[in-house]
């Protein structure tokens, strides 16, 4: 019960930030939607060995958190929540690439270290720019944002209930656990048969639950598109946030490429 209370509570708190004010936070969301999906497109698109020349973009999602005056220990917290996947992905790389790729004096090392320290950095900026992103803009108006920039809005609102209800999964799911709880004695009501029967009827009134609400919706003039209370302008600041951001990350890869390019620019010419 103290698990679920703790993760709602973290997305809850998450949300928060969204709502304070600053420079950042007043930009409309379209402008950092489209810029941080330029970052992650760019971050991917680095050679798998790819570790020191990643190190530069680093300056935006820390150039965001220190505008937006966000707490760096708890978005840190919640990056270390998720890196075991990280880990989980490249930590095989050492034993099955063992070709060494960068000579440091006299110590060698790998490819197979090189592309687990690459995987490392690409999911602290990926996954640290998106929860940065979901701190200054909140993840209604990113939903909003990606309708409004020609994503489907069938797809939008998937994302917007599938977020919405999981406090409401949550909740539902806090009372059961706490019910149980408290008509157990000594060990009993701990088997899995038990919990079969309470993810039956956390399903069943979930089912439940989601027809009443699509009911209340329909009486309420649910036409398939949710409107903010408050919209934003695209405007000279937001055309400004998203050239030179993106400007910045695309002078870094093809700087990482220089001789790439200039062998294709012969090439050409």
């Amino acid at each position: 019960m103290a698990g679920i209370d703790h993760s709602l509570f973290d997305l809850t708190a998450l949300d928060t930030l969204a709502y304070q004010d600053s420079p950042v936070h007043r930009l409309d969301a379209r402008a950092k939607v489209l810029t941080v999906l330029v970052f992650v497109v760019v971050v991917a698109s680095y050679d798998k060995y790819a570790v020191l020349v990643l190190l530069p973009l680093l300056l935006f999602p820390v150039s965001l958190l220190i505008m937006a005056r966000l707490p760096i220990a708890f978005l840190l917290k919640r990056l270390a929540l998720v890196a075991p996947f990280a880990l989980l992905v490249g930590i095989f790389n050492p034993f099955f690439d063992q070709q060494v790729q960068l000579q440091l004096g006299g110590l060698a090392i790998s490819g197979g270290w090189l592309s687990f320290l690459s995987i490392i950095l690409r999911f602290t900026l990926t996954i640290g720019s998106v929860l940065v992103l979901i701190a200054v803009t909140s993840f209604p108006a990113i939903c909003h944002a990606l309708g409004r920039l020609g994503v489907p809005w069938t797809f939008v609102l998937q994302l917007l209930f599938l977020y919405r209800y999981i406090f409401v999964l949550g909740a539902e799911a806090e009372r059961m656990v706490r019910a149980r709880s408290l008509r157990s004695f000594h060990g009993r009501g701990n088997g899995l048969k038990v919990y079969a029967a309470l993810l039956t009827q956390l399903l069943w009134r979930t089912l439940e639950r989601a027809r009443r609400l699509y009911r209340a919706m329909l009486s309420r003039c649910f036409s398939g598109r949710f409107r903010l209370l408050s919209t934003s302008r695209f405007g000279p600041k937001e055309l400004l946030f998203v050239v030179g951001w993106s400007g910045y990350f695309i002078l870094l890869r093809l700087g990482s490429d220089a001789a790439a390019v200039r062998g294709w620019l012969e090439g050409v010419f």
